[in-house]
């Protein structure tokens, strides 16, 4: 896995994000002092989780031959009343699938490793 390396200009919420040879954008909402060029932080959750979430069904399709020709899967990310977060996930398959190949497939959906690390304990640690 590659570091993810961070870069901000002075007086700029706009974020220069480098990870590997891939370069990203990140911004902050116009409302709270940014541009909008780029997702804000959290919704690279959203994408992650997603994104996780149609290879995983993909992959597992793949080796155990079952007809899944696409996979749709939307994320919604937002703060509960609790003060927690929820992120509400929408998985539309594509196929002749039986409704038992559907189960399945719904079921390994939560099999991803993003899923995995989002409902299990998560750390963070600030290193020189």
């Amino acid at each position: 896995m590659e570091n993810v390396k961070v870069y901000a200009a002075k007086g700029s919420f706009r974020q220069s994000i480098h990870l590997g040879k891939h370069s990203l954008v990140s911004d902050a909402p116009l409302g709270s002092g940014g541009t909008a060029s780029g997702p804000e932080p959290h919704d690279f959750v959203s994408v992650a989780l997603a994104t996780c979430t149609s290879m995983t069904l993909q992959m597992y399709a793949k080796r155990k031959e079952i007809p899944l020709e696409g996979v749709h899967v939307e994320v919604h990310f937002k703060k509960t009343s609790e003060g927690g977060t929820l992120f509400e996930k929408k998985i539309t398959l594509e196929g002749a699938l039986s409704d038992e190949q559907r189960l399945r497939l719904i079921e390994i959906s939560d099999k991803c490793p993003v899923y995995k690390m989002l409902t299990g304990s998560i750390s963070v640690q600030n290193v020189d």
